[in-house]
């Protein structure tokens, strides 16, 4: 029984030892990466997590529910039980306009909040478009530099707006969302985003190749936010939440109150009809109902892709098609999705807690399905 004491303090000091490490050697934002994924269940971010940090609300005004049809159907259990069996949280089909299907599983509802991951890209892109339309920006190709000096590489006096937003700056950058010494790691979980600049310095040249990483999407949003004086979410609430009346205020993560910046790159929570309202405004070249809330030309740029070796990347949009239909969607770590096919006027999304990864053309995958079953279900609905 002497033995057991003296095994606790053994591993009381070696804790102590590794949280002192790892101040000393400046890592400590592991330790709330531990807490917050491993304490809970998880190996990387998750759906629920925006808690746990710390965020800026976009305010809403005036909501617009979307209209319903008036015989909404429902899921059959072989595809019930495919979304349970992927995990989905939200399975939602509009058609022209309306709500078609919706159907929400692991105890979510449509007032659930979720954390977008990268369909935020998407949303900073129609954000940086506006901010260009109020002149705030010359333009997409106006330097980074002129806004954010401090950041580093060889090539950073000749990185564009236009070289971030399609994901072609040269930064260098790994794109690890499971490592714990990555440096997606460290900007999800740090309490100072702007400290990580010389950590992402512009090593190749840009406008070269397109390159999917989170850094230039970062880096975007410091730039924006720092040419309109405005935080992210001010700027989201302004030009879109509240003229394209969202049903509830979502929450926009930040490193942390003091410094107060957005992870530009993901971490929107707000709920699938909300998500998909960006789906609508794309899906009408920038407008929504009667008043043009972005620009038709920025639109069409930005669903059209930059590079030959773009892998169908546009500026923070994927493009597609499925059976000869051209689509293009937001896509979030762990398989959220806005699917949009415009010769349909049809929008999908799908948000959940995995996703298997597999080519999105091929039709065994959970996307493919997901598209797939939506035509299955829209055949049988009635007219």
């Amino acid at each position: 029984m002497k033995l057991f004491p003296k095994i606790l303090a053994w591993i009381a000091g070696l804790i102590l030892l590794l949280i002192a490490s790892a101040y000393i050697f400046k890592v400590d934002y592991i330790l709330k990466a531990v807490w917050v994924t491993y304490f809970h269940g998880h190996t990387t971010a998750y759906l629920a997590d925006y808690p746990y940090f710390d965020n800026h609300s976009v305010q809403t005004a005036t909501p617009q529910p979307w209209a319903e049809h008036a015989q909404k159907i429902q899921l059959p259990d072989s595809m019930a039980q495919f979304h349970e069996a992927e995990k989905s949280v939200a399975y939602v089909i509009i058609h022209r306009d309306s709500i078609v299907l919706e159907q929400y599983f692991d105890e979510y509802d449509r007032d659930s909040k979720s954390n977008s991951f990268s369909m935020a890209k998407s949303v900073v892109s129609a954000i940086l478009g506006k901010v260009i339309e109020d002149g705030k920006i010359k333009g997409l190709d106006q330097k980074i530099v002129d806004f954010v000096p401090e950041i580093a590489g060889k090539h950073a006096a000749e990185v564009t707006f236009r070289d971030l937003v399609s994901m072609s700056s040269g930064m260098k950058w790994e794109e690890d969302y499971y490592s714990p010494f990555s440096v997606v790691t460290q900007l999800y979980f740090d309490k100072s985003i702007e400290a990580m600049l010389p950590k992402l310095p512009i090593s190749s040249k840009p406008g070269q190749r397109f390159s999917y990483q989170s850094g230039d999407t970062q880096l975007l949003g410091i730039a924006i936010e720092r040419a309109t004086r405005s935080s992210l979410s001010e700027l989201l609430s302004e030009y879109f939440w509240k003229p394209m009346g969202a049903e509830q205020e979502a929450l926009w993560q930040v490193d942390s109150k003091e410094q107060g910046i957005e992870k530009a790159y993901c971490c929107l929570a707000s709920n699938a009809l909300d998500f998909a309202r960006f789906g609508k405004l794309y899906l009408q070249h920038g407008r929504w109902n009667d008043k043009q809330l972005l620009s038709e030309d920025y639109v069409s740029a930005s669903l059209t892709p930059r590079f030959a070796n773009g892998e169908n990347y546009g500026y923070s949009w994927w493009l597609g098609n499925f059976k000869g239909k051209p689509y293009f969607y937001m896509d979030g770590h762990l398989g959220q999705f806005v699917i949009v096919i415009p010769s349909d006027e049809l929008i999908i999304v799908r948000l959940g807690h995995q996703f298997d990864n597999k080519p999105k053309g091929d039709p065994g995958s959970a996307f493919y399905k997901f598209i797939d079953d939506a035509y299955q279900l829209l055949d049988k609905k009635p007219q």
